[in-house]
Parts: structure tokens; sequence; C-alpha cells
């Protein structure tokens, strides 16, 4: 089973004025192998599907019925490949730890959370729960290794994830 796709909504950075490309950027170097990034915006962004193209991504655009754009940029099959090693979600045991992290800031989730997977074995999983996605917590987690799959609760209020303790890195 594939790794869910980072979701990144650029309309609001956008509306507010901003330009989205360090958040594009970001999102990107976050993905995990094999991961795809579903990008939302209020236009076709022309310029990112080259950039995409040469990290080895596929663009598939779908207008929205609110005129804006969706497009799901898809690693092409050697890098999904690479990725099939990673353990499915569906395979993970249970979690063995609870953190409800909701009023943190990001630097005490991020520090929080990297502390809770220190303290667990290989394969342990861990359950969160935050106010929004933690996109600032995402390359920490791919350079240690660690497996994520995460989403907005029904009502939208609270993001979930899920954080496998990966293998160790060797020194």
């Amino acid at each position: 089973m594939p790794i869910e796709p980072l979701l990144l909504d650029v309309r609001p950075i956008l509306a507010s004025g901003g330009h989205p490309l360090a958040a594009i950027k970001s999102a990107i170097d976050c993905l995990a192998p094999g991961q795809a990034l579903r990008l939302v915006a209020p236009f076709r962004p022309e310029p990112l599907f080259r950039l995409m193209q040469e990290k080895g991504y596929e663009a598939h655009v779908a207008d929205r019925d609110d005129g804006g754009t969706e497009v799901l940029f898809v690693p092409r099959e050697e890098q999904a490949a690479e990725a099939s090693a990673i353990p499915s979600p569906l395979t993970w045991d249970d979690p063995v730890a609870h953190l409800d992290l909701s009023d943190l800031a990001p630097e005490a989730v991020k520090a929080r959370v990297l502390a809770a997977l220190e303290a667990r074995a290989e394969g342990e999983v861990i359950f969160v729960l935050l106010k929004e996605e933690p996109a600032f917590l995402y390359s920490d987690l791919t350079s240690r290794r660690h497996g994520w799959v995460g989403n907005y609760d029904a009502r939208g209020e609270t993001y979930r994830i899920l954080i496998r303790r990966g293998m160790a890195v060797a020194a």
C-alpha cells in the first residue's frame, strides 16, 4: 500500500499576499521515498511541472469545482519501487504511546515527538494529536528513517499522525 500523499494547499499563502515557493520546496524535501505530493492552488502551477519532472515526479492535473487546480505529483515507477521496501502502515503494530500535543508550539512538538521516538524500539508506533499538519517535522522524521501517516479528523480541527520508529541510523 503506498504512503498517503502529502497535502499542501497554497491558496491561503497566496491569499495573504505571500509566495508559496518556500512552502512547496519544504514539502518536496519532506516527502518520504515513494510518497506523492498533492498540491492545491487557485491556478495551474505551470513552472512547478518542470521542477517536479526533474526530481522524478509525474504530474496529474485536475480542475476543482471551486475554480482552482489540484495536482498530484507521483514518483516515477523506479522511485516507487524503492519505496516498496517501507512497511505499509496497515501492517504496523498498535501505538505504544498516545501524545496530545495540540496545544504546543511547533518547536515544542518537534522536541517531544523526537524524544518519544528515541525512547522507543525499532518498529514501535506512537500516535500524536496536533493542531495542524507538522510539515516542520517531516525532514527530521525522514532523516531518522521513521515512517508516518496522518490526516485531519472529520471536522478538520485536529491533525492525527501515526509515527513508526525506523531503523537506528549509524553514527
